[in-house]
């Protein structure tokens, strides 16, 4: 994949989804999530998607992503066809080319925040000296520097949601997806995480697509989308 970073065209859409639709059997019903979604992320764009709960935002993020594909259309990561990728190239995509924030930080509580942050690195075969100076960068470039060593359950909800933050962008990804990184925190704590996020995006050039009922954040991105009933407003 690091190859094919280097060969992919510049000038290629960082992400394309092209009339994407996407049902789920329940219970012998079709139930139509997504209905016919196109869109265009590139590099350096930030972009909120807003909409009521259950309309599909997160799902809309999960093959964005790679981690679901679509029931039909076409996605494309540069000019990459996503979902004609062996799953061992899907992996190396996740692993290198997108990070992921989650509404629930999904940290291991027996591990410190270098630890945590450091799992993307070692899993990508990073020697474990590599991974650790990788994880002090990118903690202190979330303003942890000073709480490394501490274990999850010492660290506030806050800080909790840095080292989610500080995982994603460990191996420089170039899209970030975050599904309502700050729909678990109080309201100071969330304004402080999508500042954070906006800074990231200004200062790194990472293309962001945050799934959000948080208006002052989706405010301050380049742009915004609403789904309502499984297309975009």
């Amino acid at each position: 994949m690091n190859n094919e970073r280097t060969r992919v065209d510049s000038e290629a859409p960082m992400l394309s989804l092209e009339n994407i639709f996407k049902s789920f059997l329940h219970h012998g019903d079709v139930i139509e999530v997504l209905k016919g979604v196109s869109l265009v992320i590139n590099p350096g764009d930030s972009l909120a998607v807003m909409g009521a709960s259950g309309v599909g935002k997160s799902t809309l993020l999960n093959i964005m992503g790679s981690l679901d594909p679509p029931s039909k259309g076409l996605v494309k990561f540069r000019e990459f066809n996503m979902y004609q990728m062996d799953e061992g190239r899907l992996a190396r995509l996740r692993n290198r080319e997108i990070g992921f924030v989650f509404q629930f930080h999904h940290l291991l509580p027996e591990l410190n925040a270098l630890e945590n942050t450091m799992m993307p690195a070692l899993i990508a075969r990073c020697s474990k000296k590599k991974a650790v100076e990788m994880a002090r960068e990118v903690l202190s470039k979330v303003g942890l520097e000073r709480r490394m060593t501490h274990r999850a359950g010492e660290l506030s909800g806050g800080e909790q949601q840095r080292v989610a933050i500080a995982r994603a962008l460990i191996m420089s990804p170039k899209l970030i997806l975050g599904d309502e990184p700050t729909g678990n925190l109080d309201w100071l704590t969330g304004q402080e995480i999508a500042d954070l996020l906006l800074q990231l995006n200004r200062d790194e050039g990472v293309a962001m697509v945050i799934a959000t009922h948080n208006q002052k954040l989706a405010e301050k991105m380049s742009e915004k989308m609403e789904l309502i009933d499984g297309r975009i407003l």
